[in-house]
């Protein structure tokens, strides 16, 4: 079964920067799209940053410019740069497929609290 490892959490200062990084059991991201996604309390699970095989990456508007998804198929990774955080970026960051047909079961994910 598809396992998710997130890591690169912590807490940063507002301004900071920090990287993400996201290692599957499986190449479950070379067949697909790969998806960060984050969930801040109370609010529902959200999609900011995708990467297509092409290379191609999209970004939710309040992260565009700030925020860099890349991948390493080789490492089966996924990673998030962090630049300027905001303290509305605090949140519990994961990652997943994008398809829903691919999606697997959500991994502990890694907290980012962004706050002076």
């Amino acid at each position: 079964q598809e396992q998710f490892v997130e890591s690169g959490g912590g807490l940063v200062q507002p301004g900071g920067s920090l990287r993400l990084s996201c290692t599957t059991s499986t190449n479950i991201f070379s067949n697909g799209p790969a998806g960060w996604y984050r969930q801040a309390p109370g609010k529902q699970r959200e999609l900011v940053a995708r990467i297509f095989i092409s290379g191609t990456t999209n970004y939710t508007d309040s992260v565009k410019g700030r925020f860099t998804i890349s991948r390493d198929n080789a490492k089966n990774t996924v990673y998030l740069q962090m630049n300027s955080l905001k303290p509305e970026d605090t949140a519990v960051y994961y990652c997943n497929a994008v398809l829903l047909f691919q999606r697997a079961p959500w991994g502990q994910g890694t907290q980012v609290t962004v706050s002076s």
